[in-house]
Order: C-alpha cells, then structure tokens, then sequence
C-alpha cells in the first residue's frame, strides 16, 4: 500500500503544537463514535465530550473521553440542545482562554442528518466537517445514490422504489426482472431509524412476491414514510464486500482514501452488512471511482462507500454512500491513515495537505479469530488473512491508554459474537444472508 501525506500517520500531540487544543464533541455512543475519540487521542491527545442517550459499553468507563448521558428516551431535540449547550460552554471559554471551536461529528445517519439540518445554529460553536443539506438529501438517499452514479458509468445494483411517503398502502411494483431473492432496504436509513416493527431487520432477503406484500404492509402500519429499495441480488457471501473511506476538504479536494477488502459481516437483524472483520488493501479501481463520484457531485466531509464485487463479472457494485466515517473507521487510523489529520487540516489549520493513504496491511476484527476462520471458506484468502493477522491485528475497543474494565468489557463482548453468530448465522452461505 502506499501513501502520500503532508503529516506523520499516528503524531504524537507535541508533533503539533499549532493544534495541541484540539476539542471534540460527539453524538452517539456506538463504536463508530468511540473510534473517533480514539483517532482524535492518538494524533492530538484530545478527550472527547460524548453526548448520548445511554452510555453503552462503548464509551463506558473510557480515560479517553467523558460521556454525557441524557437518557434512553430522548429525542433529537434534547439530543440537540444538548449538544448547543456544550457549544455554548466551549465559547464562553474560548473568550476566557483562546483557542479554537470543537469539532461535532456524529457516527450515524440520523445524527449526521440532524447536524447537517441545524448547522447555522451550531456552526456558531463547532467547526462541522458535514455535507451542505441539499447534497446531503441527494447522496443519502440510495436511489438518487444510483442516479447520481449513472452519471460517472459507476455501476449499482438494479433498483425498483416503493414509496411510501403519501401515506397510503402503495401498489407492489413489478419486480420479476429482479429475479428470486431479491434484497430490500430503507432509501434513507435516517428516515427509517425511529420506525419500529416486529420483524425489523436493517436489511431485507425478500424470497417471493407473498413476503415482498407482507414486508410492504409491516411498513405502513408502522408509519414508515419514506421510500424503500428492492433490489437484484448480487452473488457472493461477505468476502465480496468492499469498504471505501475518503475525506474531501472544502477545496473539493480528496484529502483521505482508502480501503478494506470485508472477511465477514454481522448478521443480526439490526447491524446486518457492518463489516465484522476486514483486511486492508490499496483498491486503486474502487479508489478512482470513488473519487470521481465525490468531485462529480461536489462531496464535502467524510464519506464511506459500501460496495460488492460481482463474481459473474468482476465488476465492483456500489450499494451507498453513507455521509460519515463509518462504523469501522479504525481500520484507517490503525492502517497509518489517521482519519483525525484531514479534517483538523481542513477546518482548523485551513490548509490544504497531500492526498492520505494506508500504509499497513491490518485485520480489524471485532470477532475471535478461531470464529472468523471458520467463515472464510476460500483457503487463499484464508491464508493470507492469516498472515496478515500475526503481524497486525486491531479491535477498535482494544486501545493501550485504557483500563482493566474496557478490557474485561471487550472480551464479554467477544464471547458475546460467538452466541450471536450460532443464533443468526450458523454457517456461511453463497449469498451472506
């Protein structure tokens, strides 16, 4: 793999002393969330301020980040005023002492969304490295996503929308040339994350027409008022999926790149398709076509593409684009490109910095390993994941500056994948579903 950088992959804070008070605050509480705490302390030695409903293992008992709970019921308004109030604090400090804005990030859609939505109110406390909202509307949302890709001849899945956002029972559309299973997913997970119904799975395997009626039923008598995607099936288990990181600065320029070829994916109802395990590798197609996408539509921010290499003819299917950095954006970091560098590069120093690749090959797996190798059913790939594993091996909650308690929490964790892949997955499949 190769890289080309302006700044050290994993600097130590005094290896910037014009960025040695770097804030951050953050929504949410997943690892996604605590990855980026992370990435902020090994390149700058920040603690973080995390905002969130429950404080859940991920962030629990972290020296690394001070976690503010609000409660398991509050909504986006509390979730944003919250987030104002610390704002708030960190000016009225910032007129005491100096320095510069805190960053807000997020690490899901909904929250993405929500910032993105209040920006005017909030950028007058954090610097936001988000997408502008009308963009935001369009990359979100999977079936403008494929439009958006017809434009750059980046290939996607065949897609048919139901809509659901009038209200009313909409027809089942014809779906036959799709073929037998087919797969259905919410347009924009942000609308769907509130939504709640028996059966709710973050992604669909729809086997005939009878279960597709069903599934569009559930859905409005739940409320559901957005627009959902079937798609065509594309072959092959999780060893298909790739996952592309990029960064692009307010220039427009594509500051951060890199990927990871997925060993195995989770497989229950409500995390289904968030990569498991993954090795890195330089995917210098996906990389150009990715970049082509960002500058064609204009992209601001983090981005993380989810795309599925068809083994009928080797041709990469891009799925989405989700407008953050991803649940596992510590393959990244851990792979000698810290995702903190372009982002502080690009809002606090306003600078611009050569493009960021990995530089390590990693296993990022948050499974035990004996468990993963047994869903890697190709020996070549096996064996090199293998090799990779004994020199570099990362699990996002497994970091040296914290305690006994997040160790002990990560190896519950662990055993805790082994009795959720007997429940939902017992064994691999041709389809990973």
């Amino acid at each position: 793999m190769t890289r080309s950088s302006a700044l050290p992959a994993s600097p130590s804070p005094a290896d910037h002393s014009d960025t040695e008070h770097v804030q951050l605050v953050l929504l949410g509480g997943d690892i996604g969330v605590y990855a980026i705490a992370r990435a902020f302390h090994e390149a700058f030695g920040t603690h973080a301020t995390v905002i969130t409903r429950s404080v859940a293992g991920p962030v629990a008992d972290s020296s690394i980040l001070q976690a503010r709970s609000l409660g398991a019921e509050a909504g986006e308004s509390e979730l944003l005023e919250a987030a104002l109030e610390t704002g708030r604090l960190a000016t009225a400090q910032r007129a005491r002492t100096g320095g510069p804005k805190p960053f807000l990030l997020a690490n899901a859609d909904w929250l993405i969304a929500l910032i993105v939505r209040n920006r005017e109110a909030l950028s007058e406390h954090y610097l936001l490295p988000v997408l502008p909202e009308d963009l935001l509307e369009q990359v979100a949302d999977k079936a403008e996503f494929a439009r958006l890709c017809a434009e750059v001849e980046m290939t996607t899945p065949t897609t048919v929308i139901v809509d659901f956002t009038d209200g009313a029972l909409p027809a089942v559309p014809e779906v036959e040339h799709l073929g037998w299973p087919l797969v259905a997913k919410p347009s924009r997970s942000s609308a769907y994350a509130h939504v709640k119904f028996p059966g709710k799975r973050k992604v669909f395997e729809v086997a005939d027409l009878a279960q597709l009626e069903d599934l569009v039923r559930r859905l409005h008598e739940a409320g559901f008022r957005d627009r959902f995607v079937l798609q065509e099936m594309i072959p092959g288990d999780d060893t298909a999926m790739r996952s592309v990181t990029a960064y692009v600065d307010q220039r427009g320029a594509v500051t951060l790149m890199g990927g990871a070829h997925v060993l195995l994916e989770e497989h229950t109802p409500g995390a289904l398709g968030n990569p498991a395990a993954m090795i890195t590798q330089d995917m210098p197609e996906l990389f150009a076509q990715a970049e082509r996408f960002l500058t064609h539509v204009g992209y601001r921010g983090y981005a993380n593409f989810d795309v599925k290499v068809d083994p009928r003819d080797g041709q990469p299917k891009f799925f989405e684009v989700n407008p953050r950095v991803g649940r596992n954006n510590v393959y990244m970091t851990a792979a000698g490109a810290n995702i903190a560098l372009p982002a502080v590069a690009d809002h606090l120093q306003q600078r611009s910095i050569e493009q960021i690749r990995p530089t390590r090959e990693i296993l990022y797996s948050i499974i035990p390993r004996t468990l993963l190798w047994r869903y890697v059913t190709d020996p070549s790939l096996r064996s090199r994941a293998k090799a990779i594993a004994k020199r570099a091996t990362v699990h996002p909650l497994l970091y040296r500056p914290e305690g006994l308690k997040r160790r002990a929490y990560v190896a519950a964790a662990m055993a805790n994948q082994v009795k959720k892949f007997a429940q939902h997955y017992r064994s691999p499949s041709a389809d990973g579903f």
